[in-house]
């Protein structure tokens, strides 16, 4: 019989929830060297080897498709329920393949974040099945009306339908999930020992921003306002950037803006998890653009409020102003108390327990 693996699936949806789930895996690896770990989603194979850093089983498969976008902020409505309604009469086609992939390759456990049809594919294959994420779907979908009002039970229905969820910090109630376990924040350490030197960057930490707007990036970021901060030096991941003196542009696929951050003043970034949670890891104060529509947003910006030094920026300041709002001082946070930062540990450790048991 061949080793027992995992089966992660990640929603189809940006880079955040590949990042978290990978994170998860990497330490998983640490402490089950002899589990396969199979990744199976769209999201690109070299963001997941930017954390994992031995072989997995990659396998490309689509559950769901979030929300359609044309960059981080932009969403297309009318097109995400059309997919889904699309996915969701192929539902019982994808449900049997995968279940049959599962019992041939010896999975054992479904790590899901969060597509729901992940409950009902273990269901099928005969394994139990854990998600780990701070929302639903359903609770994007209910925001938008009544054209989602059959997806929304769609997805309650099978949610309802898994094992247990590690509800991450930053988090909306997930009210469809029956066993819900609380968990700490997801992160790991930072590989940014010769990265000043690498990039040559040579202004103080204080001057030094990291720009990282979500796996789609922004359509048109105003980089020509970093000519009014000379002395400042920011970094970006975005391949299209201009060639600016002061703009770095990293385009090295094993690098992560986790990397650059223990050398950074502030993270400027749009809401998004991943990167809300690895700054707060780092402890790095946070600047971020709003975000209208995704329901989401609402509960990270709050969040980051109580938690960490930040600074909450307009999209008509960023896209019409000159960024002069980084000038001033940040705002601390109205919490006292810190957020747990042992989400990776304690999930990869509960999955090692159930292995070792089985």
């Amino acid at each position: 019989m061949s080793q027992p693996a995992i089966y992660i699936a990640v929603t189809s949806h940006g880079f955040g929830h590949a990042v978290r789930a990978a994170t998860v895996a990497e330490k998983l690896r640490q402490l089950c060297p002899d589990l396969t770990l199979i990744f199976v989603t769209v999201a690109p194979q070299w963001l997941l080897k930017s954390y994992v850093k031995k072989d997995f089983i990659y396998r490309q498969r689509i559950f769901d498709v979030g929300v359609i976008q044309s960059d981080s902020l932009t969403m297309d409505k009318a097109a995400t329920l059309s997919k889904m309604q699309h996915i969701i009469a192929e539902s019982d086609n994808i449900i049997a393949e995968e279940a049959q992939f599962i019992r041939d390759n010896n999975v054992q456990l479904i790590l899901g974040d969060i597509p729901a049809l992940a409950a009902p594919i273990a269901r099928a294959a005969g394994i139990p099945c854990w998600m780990m994420s701070n929302f639903g779907w359903d609770f994007i979908y209910r925001q938008w009306g009544e054209d989602f009002a059959e997806v929304v039970s769609w997805i309650e229905n099978y949610y309802g339908q898994s094992d247990r969820l590690f509800r991450l910090p930053l988090s909306e109630p997930m009210g469809a999930f029956p066993n819900i376990t609380n968990v700490g924040l997801t992160g790991c350490k930072p590989c940014h020992e010769q990265l000043k030197a690498r990039f040559d960057l040579t202004a103080p930490q204080e001057k030094t921003i990291l720009l990282t707007f979500g796996g789609l990036g922004l359509q048109e970021t105003p980089y020509h306002n970093l000519e009014y901060f000379p002395d400042w030096q920011f970094i970006t991941f975005d391949r299209n950037a201009p060639d600016l003196p002061n703009l770095v542009k990293v385009q090295d696929n094993s690098l992560r803006p986790l990397d650059f951050m223990p050398i950074c003043d502030r993270v400027f970034s749009k809401p998004g998890y991943s990167t809300f949670s690895e700054a707060i890891y780092c402890d790095l104060p946070i600047v971020t653009l709003t975000r209208q529509g995704f329901a989401e947003a609402e509960v990270l910006l709050n969040g980051i409020q109580d938690y960490s030094r930040h600074q909450i920026v307009s999209t008509e300041e960023f896209f019409t102003g000159n960024w002069d709002f980084l000038r001033q001082a940040l705002t601390p946070p109205r919490q006292a108390d810190k957020l747990a930062k042992d989400g990776v540990n304690t999930i990869a450790q509960e999955i090692s327990n159930l292995f070792e048991v089985s």
